[in-house]
Formats: structure tokens, sequence, C-alpha cells
């Protein structure tokens, strides 16, 4: 007898991959979700320190606070065994977005 495996014996483990596959893939949706409402939800509280720093003509940026967060960030990413750089990469993207909004929020017209 053969140490291959019969075509029946690779059909099942075929489905059971795709099985698995379609799981993990779930999996991955529902992460993918979850990322986009805690994005939505991290950038309504930016949003409002954004009309603080606005009201009170601070600085859209902060950059001793952004170094902060970025080696926050990366510690953390070190502890879930996440690349920090990749982490790093993720925060400063967000980062700039912020700024972004935090400049465009400033720039408005002052309501009288």
């Amino acid at each position: 007898m053969s140490d291959q495996p019969t075509a029946e014996h690779s059909l099942v483990s075929d489905e059971e991959a795709l099985e698995r596959l379609r799981a993990l893939r779930g999996s991955i949706d529902n992460l993918d979700a979850a990322l986009v409402h805690l994005l939505a939800e991290r950038f309504k509280c930016t949003q409002q320190v954004g009309e603080l720093k606005a009201a009170h003509h601070l600085p859209a940026a902060d950059p001793a606070r952004e170094a902060d967060q970025i080696a926050r960030l990366r510690r953390l990413a070190e502890d879930a065994r996440l690349d920090p750089a990749f982490a790093e990469k993720f925060l400063n993207f967000i980062i700039d977005e912020v700024v972004r909004h935090h400049r465009a929020i400033a720039a408005r017209p002052k309501r009288v």
C-alpha cells in the first residue's frame, strides 16, 4: 500500500481547508468592521479635540504628545507581538489625518 493520499482523501482535506479558509476570512471581516468602528469613535474624540484647540487658539499639532503616543504604541505592539514599525506607521497615518482635520477646523470662519 502506498503512503500517497488517495483522491478521496485529498478532496476531503481540500474541503476542510476551504471551510477553514472561509471561517478565517469571516473572522478577518469581523475584525475589519471592528477596526472601522473603533477608528470612527477615535475620530469623534479627535474632532472634539480639534474644536477645543481651535476655540482656544492652540496649535493643530502637538509633537511632544505625538512622540509619546508613538512610543506608547510601539510598546503595546511589542507586547502584542505586532511589528512595532508597522504600528508606528499606522499611528503616523492616523496622526497626519487628525492634524489635517484640526487645521481645517482652525481655518473655518468663526461664527459670531
